[in-house]
Order: structure tokens, then sequence, then C-alpha cells
């Protein structure tokens, strides 16, 4: 009997973490895996684009969802999905991922519908409500069957909340499971040459958080801190939609374009964007999984955030979480060689999908 799974892919990270998942289980003969893109970013360098990179194929749904308020995503989605599951094909196991709206909405309605749901990525926590992505983490991992995490502290806080032991099994990062999977194609994109960039001899930034890119004065004091370290180190930017959005709005773009040691870049897709992070000298990012990565490759990360759902990358790796105006320190001490090695969490080691992959035939053959 061969039974349906359903991947959900909404966001640029979500493809990364249901490729291998994807690759591990299509070559089983007791699973049908079905990709369902929602949409939710819709712009072609953060998904179109990374699903060629990821050797995934055209999904086999496509929901369309496409831009809005948070509550009209989770409502699009939910209406989308209901309409797959209940007309056209029903999972005997919903695997979602991460923690953006599509990521609790499909949650919602295959709970709503009796079906079976897991979550790769639970536990993870910032405390931190003011944050959506905290809320759909809490949301989702209130509804799933299964919650599979990621590190030790992600248990821990599923256990505080009262999520009993059965339903917790430490899988490890599926990040790095996408990064060994395309290691190959990442040495070989060579991507700095192609900006001109010598390795070990610049820095990558991205940056697309609310908190940081709205507020205009917040906003002005990291890309003066931008301006100001990009005469230390050369700075490549991969500028997010609502960043560029925002730098155009507060009159910021034209001062950075005429900056020289300051790249600005469109959203480029997986390989060459980890070719650039990998022979980078340091990270500057409010980015949630490149925390994981450049703990994984041990290089030097500081994150615009007051907070992390993701400690361990500080506790065991090479990430510092920074208040905007206190850059400049920070990128001094890596350039003076005064930074912390790393180690890699316990299974963190390219094998989370075949993990998961031996997990679900266990579920449905018990």
């Amino acid at each position: 009997m061969s039974h349906n799974i359903h991947l959900i892919a909404a966001a640029r990270p979500n493809f990364m973490k249901i490729a291998p998942l994807y690759h591990a289980l299509n070559s089983q003969q007791w699973c049908k895996v079905s990709i369902i893109h929602t949409g939710q970013h819709y712009d072609a360098n953060m998904s179109d684009d990374i699903f060629a990179d990821l050797m995934l194929p055209e999904p086999h749904f496509h929901l369309g969802v496409g831009g809005g308020t948070h509550a009209e995503q989770v409502g699009k989605v939910m209406m989308a999905y209901e309409d797959i599951c209940l007309n056209i094909e029903r999972p005997d196991l919903l695997i979602v991922v991460g923690d953006v709206n599509s990521t609790a909405a499909c949650a919602q309605v295959a709970a709503k519908l009796h079906i079976k749901v897991a979550h790769l990525e639970a536990g993870l926590r910032s405390g931190d409500r003011l944050m959506p992505e905290e809320i759909n983490r809490l949301v989702t991992d209130a509804i799933c069957d299964y919650l599979w995490t990621p590190s030790p502290d992600a248990d821990e806080n599923l256990k505080n909340e009262g999520h009993p032991d059965s339903r917790i099994i430490r899988v490890g990062n599926i990040m790095m499971d996408s990064y060994e999977l395309l290691s190959a194609k990442i040495d070989d994109e060579h991507a700095p040459a192609k900006y001109g960039l010598e390795n070990e001899d610049y820095g990558v930034v991205t940056l697309h958080r609310p908190s940081n890119v709205d507020d205009p004065e917040i906003l002005k004091t990291i890309m003066d801190g931008l301006v100001e370290n990009s005469q230390k180190i050369k700075l490549i930017f991969a500028v997010h939609p609502r960043t560029r959005k925002s730098l155009e709005q507060y009159n910021l773009w034209n001062e950075l374009q005429n900056n020289k040691n300051l790249i600005l870049i469109e959203p480029i897709s997986y390989v060459p964007f980890m070719s650039l992070v990998k022979s980078a000298k340091l990270i500057i990012t409010d980015s949630g999984g490149i925390q994981e990565e450049t703990t994984y490759l041990d290089i030097p990360c500081l994150t615009l955030r007051d907070n992390t759902e993701r400690p361990i990358t500080i506790t065991e790796g090479t990430n510092k979480l920074l208040k905007p105006g206190a850059l400049s320190g920070y990128v001094d001490q890596i350039l003076e060689g005064d930074w912390v090695h790393g180690t890699k969490p316990e299974n963190w080691d390219g094998k989370t999908a075949i993990r998961i992959r031996d997990i679900i035939y266990g579920l449905f053959n018990n």
C-alpha cells in the first residue's frame, strides 16, 4: 500500500528544508510524496529558481496565495489547502516545516480533518511573541501529532509547554542536509569571483525583519554601520524586496549605491548564495537559517536581533546577537581574529532526512 505524504513549501527556507526529505521519500515504494507550494513568497529568485537548485520537480500543487496581510495569507492558504485535501488528494501524513504563515495554516487544516501532522523544526522559541513567527511556532506545535526537533533546547521547550515525550523526537537539522546535498555544486559555483571578491576578504549581509527594516531610524543606524564597516572590509548585500522598498522610501538607497565597497545585489538562489557565505570572512544578518549555516561552517555571524529561536548557535556555534549600534566593535573583533570557533551540534550531520524517512516508515507499519 502506498501512503500519501504532503510537504508544504511557502518561503525560501522551506524549500531547503523539504528538498532532502523529498529526495529521501521519493525513492521509496511505500509512499507517494507531493509538494504543495503555497506561493506565500512569490518572487522568482526566492522560490522558482531555488526549486531548480535543489533538484525538485515542479510543485504537484500550487496554491498561488501571494502577498497580503498575515490574516489574508493564513485564510487563503487554509481555504486552498482544504480544497486539495477534501476534493483532490487527502494525505495520510502532512509535514510542515519552519515557522511561516503557511506552516500554521496547513497544520490547522489537517488537524481539523483528522489528518496526522508532523512539524519539522519543532520546539524552537525566541520568547518574543511580537514576532509573528513565534505565534506560528506555538500554534503549530500545539496541534501537531509529531514534533521533530533539531536540538536539545527545542526538546526542553516542548516539555516545558507540556507536550508528552512520546510526540517529541530529535531528528537533527535538515538545513545541513540541504547543504551537503548541494555541496559539490556550491564548491563549483565560485560566486565570490563573479562579484570581484577574494575568498575571506568580504562579508555577506542579509536583512529583512520588520523590526530592522520598517523603522526609518533603526534602518538608518544599520545602513550607517554597513557604510562605516565597508571601509574595513567589502560587503555584499543581498537586498530583500521588503528592505529595498524601505531603503527607497526613506531615501537611503542612492547613498548605498554610490559606495563601491558595498555591493548591492538582488536575492539570489541557494547555490550561489551559499557559495558566497562559505567563503566569507563574516556574516551580518537577521535571518534564522543563516545563524545555523554559519555555525555549521564555522563562520562568524553577527545577528541584528534582540533574541533568537536558535540559541544553540550562540552556546555552541559562532553566532552573536547585537544591537545595530554595536556593529563596528564586533566587526573589528572578527577582523582581528578574536572570535570563538564553534562546534557542530549533535545530529547536524546531513542525515536528518534519512532519520525522518525511517521514522515515517515505522509510523505507517506499526
